[in-house]
């Protein structure tokens, strides 16, 4: 096919896909020839909706055409899938994907993929590491693939802001192609620093295309607004939601600060969802759907919803909190403004928002000391283990450890199988000169969006820079170009409406029911349930640390000194004990013993045993308790060191009916569990558990 057929047929598959009155771009156009002509690689960072897909999707069809395999897509979030598999049909392209929500049917697909049925494959970055698909269905598809694509490929790259250490598996891949596949990576958020480690990643040469776009989106509308607290921009959003145009997204820092947006703007009329990485996937879906077809007015989310939802009408993006990253936040508001002439941006930075960043920067790849324990405790077993198996031999909690084994797999130090994961025996070097310059580059992107907040000149020019954007310049439409800002006005009943729900104190603390696995191991045998005879009731906590209500109370008061509680603390801690609806009332108080905050706890403990008109039955001895990453060694040391001393266990055991439990702060929650189990072996008949705090 000539070249001048070639586009003939490009421009034919792309109005299927886009409308009659679409036309291929000069950029997307260079990157399908040099795909289909010339079967090379190319790198396209494009802002979003500028038609990244549609160059891979007229690509597919052109070389299904020319009797070539099928495309592979790396893609990396479930709802980018699905859109993309409505987007293929429309092109005419037969589209399919294999991932975690649709098991029932990835024996259907490999049969399609293999009988030339399916034209296009979707798969998430660590469905190429599944021991079956990376062994059995991989071999099959790297050999007959006609394209390979990574999707948000800056997610390859250890500096961008969405790093998956599943997307670095994608070098082997590449290497393992035959001759003459062509490779696309497309993305919309890269500066100069991402754009060469991606091509590094990718093994792109520097022959290889890399098609840079004007990331300015003329539609954007941006503007940053302070204000003094937590309750006032709560309340701000509910006095100017309904002057947004069309439907949006609140984005916001924590999931605790989303379902309180979410609760008090429902509270105050209006048609919201909030949307977490702890919802459930099918109310995801829904949330989706409705946001999609305008039956809601914002969803209020967190970063669980970014990458490839993709709604063209969006006409807001409000973030309560700054994301710690420009780029980040250049991605999120990404989302608004595609297809309509104005779309409203606004940031309404925190107080808290630097102390949340910190929280994020602790989960960072742990020190090498831990990384070794891992690979020691590997090599030691002799054969796979489960993450759940290796969990109790090493002090990393479950979500750290698994990127830890997803890193250590990249780099060839580990190896996933059926049953879990297997020293190579390879000789391994822990790079700690990357790990500080990634800390550093995140320091510095955290310093570069408070600049931005700062900042008198051009808002996106802003940003685009921090992109590289070649074509950065001053938009006139920002606040600072224009000088239209939005008034910082809010009303005393909205503020006091807002502080009323912020300030509504208490939240459950769900009892455990299970022992962690792998107790024996550490020496405790403790395996299987909880008996039901050492469980405790469901209990309370004033508020979480990570919410925008009594979580800025409350970290203050953890930041001091150790002092008495304070009378607004305590005052607070009555309502939640006047609005507890147990069904037995506490007949006691015990303490759980601190030893960094003795004052705080004693004072809690004796002031509601006083107002209750309680006796205060002793205190519960824990020793030290030092910081533990995973709920088995926390566990184990805690076994060691709790202890219900004798004349406690003589109290509790004359006192007829439930006793409450104090402690200043709530983590793994294993602390109340064993003080729970002991004080039911004591005698008591009841333990109803109550914190200041709790982090989860």
């Amino acid at each position: 096919m000539d070249e001048q057929a070639l586009r003939t047929t490009a421009e034919e598959r792309l109005r299927a896909l886009a409308g009659p009155e679409a036309r291929l771009r000069d950029d997307q156009w260079t990157a399908i020839r040099g795909l289909v002509a010339d079967r090379g690689r190319a790198l396209v960072v494009q802002r979003t909706g500028w038609g990244k897909s549609a160059v891979y999707f007229v690509a597919t069809a052109l070389l299904r055409e020319l009797g070539e395999g099928p495309t592979v897509i790396v893609s990396p979030l479930l709802a980018l899938m699905r859109n993309q598999v409505d987007a293929a049909a429309r092109a005419g392209v037969h589209a399919a994907t294999i991932n975690s929500a649709n098991l029932q049917e990835w024996d259907e697909v490999h049969e399609a993929v293999a009988d030339g049925t399916v034209d296009v494959l979707l798969v998430s970055p660590e469905r190429l590491n599944n021991p079956d698909f990376r062994d059995t269905v991989l071999p099959k598809l790297t050999a007959s693939a006609g394209l390979l694509v990574v999707d948000e490929a800056h997610c390859i790259s250890d500096w961008g802001h969405d790093f998956r250490p599943d997307y670095r598996r994608l070098r082997t891949l590449i290497a393992e192609l035959p001759e003459g596949v062509p490779v696309l990576a497309t993305t919309a958020t890269a500066n100069d620093r991402v754009v060469r480690d991606v091509a590094q990643q990718l093994g792109l040469s520097d022959e290889s295309m890399v098609l840079r776009g004007a990331l300015d989106r003329e539609s954007l509308r941006l503007g940053v607004l302070r204000l003094p607290t937590a309750q006032a921009r709560l309340a701000w959003i509910a006095e100017n939601l309904d002057r947004f145009t069309g439907s949006g997204i609140i984005y916001t820092l924590t999931v605790a600060a989303a379902e309180e947006l979410a609760a008090f703007l429902r509270d105050r009329g209006f048609e919201v969802a909030a949307y977490t990485g702890k919802t459930e996937q099918a109310d995801r879906l829904q949330a989706e759907e409705d946001l999609l077809n305008n039956r809601v007015k914002a969803l209020v989310a967190t970063s669980a919803l970014g990458m490839g939802f993709d709604k063209p009408d969006l006409g807001f993006v409000v973030h309560v909190g700054a994301p710690q990253s420009p780029i980040s936040y250049y991605q999120q508001i990404g989302r608004a403004g595609r297809g309509v002439n104005r779309a409203d941006v606004v940031l309404l930075p925190g107080r808290e928002d630097r102390d949340i960043w910190s929280y994020f920067a602790s989960l960072a790849f742990p020190a090498e000391r831990v990384v070794r324990e891992v690979l020691a405790a590997l090599d030691s077993a002799g054969q796979a283990l489960s993450t759940q198996r290796l969990e109790p031999l090493v002090d990393l909690a479950r979500g750290r450890l698994e990127m830890v084994l997803k890193v250590l797999d990249v780099d060839g130090a580990v190896r996933r199988v059926r049953g879990g994961w297997e020293s190579t025996g390879q000789p391994w070097e822990y790079d700690a000169e990357r790990y500080e310059r990634i800390a550093t580059a995140r320091d510095s992107e955290q310093r570069a969006i408070e600049a931005y907040q700062e900042t008198e000149g051009c808002r996106m020019e802003f940003l685009l820079r921090q992109l590289d954007d070649p074509h950065a310049a001053a938009c006139g439409r920002c606040d600072n170009c224009t000088g239209e800002r939005w008034s910082d006005a809010v009303s005393g009943a909205g503020v006091e409406a807002a502080r009323e729900r912020l300030r509504r104190p208490g939240v459950d603390l769900p009892p455990k029911k299970q022992w962690p696995t792998g107790m024996s191991t550490l020496g405790v045998k403790l395996s299987g349930k909880i008996k039901p005879g050492q469980v405790s009731e469901t209990g309370r906590a004033l508020g979480r640390l990570t919410d925008i209500g009594w979580g800025n109370r409350l970290r203050e008061v953890f930041a001091a000194p150790d002092a008495p509680i304070p009378d607004d603390v305590f005052d607070a801690c009555v309502k939640v004990l006047s609005a507890w609806d147990w069904e037995r009332r506490p007949v006691g108080v015990v303490t759980i013993a601190s030893g960094s905050r003795p004052q705080l706890v004693s004072s809690f403990g004796s002031r509601i045993a006083a107002i209750g008109r309680l006796p205060l039955l002793g205190e519960v001895r824990t020793g030290e308790r030092a910081p533990r990453a995973n709920s088995a060694h926390r566990l184990a040391q805690l076994w060691g060191s709790v202890r219900v001393p004798d004349d406690l266990a003589a109290r509790v055991s004359e006192v007829e009916g439930p006793v409450l439990v104090i402690d200043d702060r709530v983590d793994t929650g294993w602390t109340m569990t064993v003080a729970a189990a002991m004080l039911r072996d004591a005698g008591a008949e009841g333990v109803m558990p109550f914190a200041l705090a709790t982090t989860s």
